[in-house]
């Protein structure tokens, strides 16, 4: 078959460690196009991954206008700019992958969402973390009614000292939001999508810097620039949904925690519960006894694709380019994302108005 072409949009960290790796191991396709603001970096990844011939740009309209023979394209900017370039490249008639979250705002992500509808083409969002083993067995379980009616559920991505110091993560007009929309988006993507529930009524949130201004930290990545940090340090939400189930998000980038977690979920219905702080724990009563089941993730798999890697953001890829390909649905859909966005919004807005926020007025 006949390998198709794909160009890429913002050759920052996330392409170079999550998309290009994994595009480089995909049978399917080939990179012939690489785009950035600063140019050099574009050349850079196309040396490394890019096909025999690729171009570069500083320009993704150039990028659109010129590569008329691309059939997708990766999103991989600041999360200001997905919401345009994304719209820009289904409106060229290209399929599209952009990195999570899917946009700074609801009304950017729905804007996304219509822009896929009137265009037919594809829209997907990148949560890798559907892709890991303990997420596809647990989903699975919810799927086959293990857990019943799923009523609560916690979004967790709480981190001790790990913020990140590189790029514009600390940009609040770039990026919209710190841990929250950057790495809570994962957890709550997760919830949801064990919850099989997107339609939530209100929340009340709030976020904290607490720790931003301080010296000192033993951050993972270095001391940050409490200048530079314009975003929360910590956040946390409590959303009901229109079923009157509920869902707390927790998320930290730097919190007095001894015990950080990121990107799991805890989830309980009226069957039986399951969570991930101990790896994946399934927990029911059976025989009048309290059951706690680990499944054993070392041997065997849940999901694979002949000649290509394991690794979730792999197995995301490729699902991505078969759902091209052969029309198999979207593991993401960008209605879900959208709702994502949505309740991510919703918490900055309570924590901002200091009251609870009704998602009807959306």
């Amino acid at each position: 078959m006949k390998k198709l072409k794909v160009g890429i949009i913002g050759c920052g960290g996330i392409a170079n460690n999550k998309h290009l790796p994994a595009l480089k191991k995909n049978p399917y396709v080939e990179v012939v196009a690489f785009c950035d603001i600063i140019e050099s970096r574009a050349e850079e990844s196309a040396k490394k991954f890019g096909a025999e011939g690729a171009r570069v740009y500083a320009d993704y309209k150039e990028l659109l206008e010129k590569e008329k023979d691309i059939t997708a394209v990766h999103v991989c900017t600041p999360n200001r700019s997905h919401s345009f370039i994304t719209i820009d490249s289904l409106e060229a008639g290209k399929h599209v992958m952009c990195e999570k979250p899917m946009a700074k705002t609801y009304a950017e992500a729905k804007a996304m969402y219509e822009a896929s509808l009137r265009t037919g083409k594809l829209l997907t969002i990148g949560y890798q973390s559907r892709w890991r083993g303990d997420a596809l067995y647990l989903k699975k379980c919810c799927e086959d009614g293990q857990l019943g009616d799923i009523y609560y559920g916690r979004a967790i991505a709480l981190r001790r000292r790990a913020v990140p110091t590189w790029g514009v993560f600390l940009n609040e007009y770039e990026q919209g939001g710190g841990p929250l929309i950057d790495i809570g988006t994962h957890a709550l993507d997760l919830t949801l999508w064990m919850m099989d529930n997107y339609k939530p009524k209100m929340c009340v949130g709030n976020t904290y810097k607490k720790l931003g201004d301080a010296n000192g930290t033993a951050n993972a990545w270095g001391d940050w620039d409490p200048e530079q940090f314009t975003v929360e340090d910590s956040a946390f939400g409590f959303v009901v949904m229109e079923n009157g189930a509920t869902v707390s998000v927790e998320a930290s980038w730097a919190l007095n925690i001894a015990d950080p977690r990121e990107a799991i979920t805890l989830i309980c219905g009226d069957k039986g519960g399951a969570d991930m702080l101990d790896g994946l724990r399934l927990n029911y009563v059976k025989n009048n006894r309290q059951v706690i089941e680990k499944p054993d993730f070392d041997v065997g798999g849940v999901a694979f694709f002949e000649g290509a890697g394991t690794n979730p953001e792999d197995l995301e890829n490729l699902a991505f380019y078969e759902s091209i390909i052969n029309g198999t649905p979207l593991s993401t859909k960008p209605e879900q994302a959208m709702v994502v966005t949505q309740i991510l919004e919703g918490i900055y807005k309570s924590a901002e108005s200091g009251k609870p926020y009704y998602f009807n007025e959306d």
